[in-house]
């Protein structure tokens, strides 16, 4: 007989091992795997070793450390990468507590004692929810690297139709970089587009990939990829010997760089 299991694993925290040990039994039974642990200190090493749990049941009053206080700490650790939902379990339920709870960004919370039932139903309001984050979490990280490939092609397609028209076609704004700049270039690198010696040209001036990026108002990653062109059409090794082959005080070492 095929039974129900979650994806997701729970982290189910109380100082009471009594209660613990009753949750954890029940969930199982309905199909969820369940991480036990004693205080708050424990719940965060259970959190940061084990990546499947998702879903936090945690008692609101603790010793050390209460509910509150450990789901903040877990928010903290999750940073933007990791999502997880929490529900909140009190013995007391204290409306400035509940107020603070859900301001913490706790997702719900169930008075002791605990209508199993009801708290089943809650987690899996809470699995729903997350399910939905780690959707849009991956079509985020899907359009960021779409959009990153779009604008890479762009401008591959922009430089490809510039030395398809000839080097004399090149407008002003093309030649922004390269009229700051009166260093007669080595021959090896006439056959670079005009993106990529714009590129060449900041490199070799100490720019970071990212004040390059910003400089031509394009990404990183595109940064990257025309750097690794250069690299590999002027037969250099490193952004050293690139920047030692336009600099304009160096010009007998330069002769020797590219003299390949």
């Amino acid at each position: 007989m095929n039974k129900f299991t979650s994806a997701v694993k729970v982290l189910v925290v109380d100082d009471a091992l009594m209660i613990v040990e009753e949750l954890c039994e029940f969930l199982e039974s309905k199909g969820y795997r369940c991480v036990p642990c004693e205080s708050g200190h424990q719940a965060i090493e259970r959190f940061k070793e084990d990546l499947d749990i998702g879903l936090v049941l945690c008692d609101l009053h603790m010793p050390g450390m209460d509910g509150i206080q450990l789901v903040e700490e877990l928010q903290r650790l999750s940073g933007k990468h990791r999502a997880f939902e929490a529900i909140m379990l009190t013995g007391c339920a204290d409306k400035q507590d509940v107020i603070k709870a859900l301001r913490a960004g706790i997702a719900d919370y169930y008075q002791k004692p605990i209508d199993l039932d009801e708290l089943l139903e809650g987690l899996q309001r809470q699995e729903m929810v997350l399910q939905e984050k780690h959707k849009n979490q991956q079509l985020g990280h899907l359009n960021q690297k779409l959009q990153y490939l779009s604008e890479s092609i762009d401008d591959l397609y922009q430089d490809l139709d510039k030395v398809r028209r000839g080097p004399q076609s090149v407008d002003r704004h093309d030649q922004g970089v390269m009229e700051t700049d009166s260093v007669e270039m080595p021959a090896i690198f006439n056959q670079l587009s005009p993106r990529q010696l714009d590129v060449a040209r900041l490199v070799g001036k100490g720019n970071t990939n990212y004040q390059v990026a910003c400089e031509l108002g394009i990404t990183e990653n595109t940064v990257k990829l025309y750097v690794s062109q250069v690299l590999r059409l002027t037969h250099m090794h490193n952004r050293t010997q690139l920047a030692l082959a336009l600099s304009p005080s160096n010009s007998g070492l330069r002769q020797r760089v590219t003299a390949h």
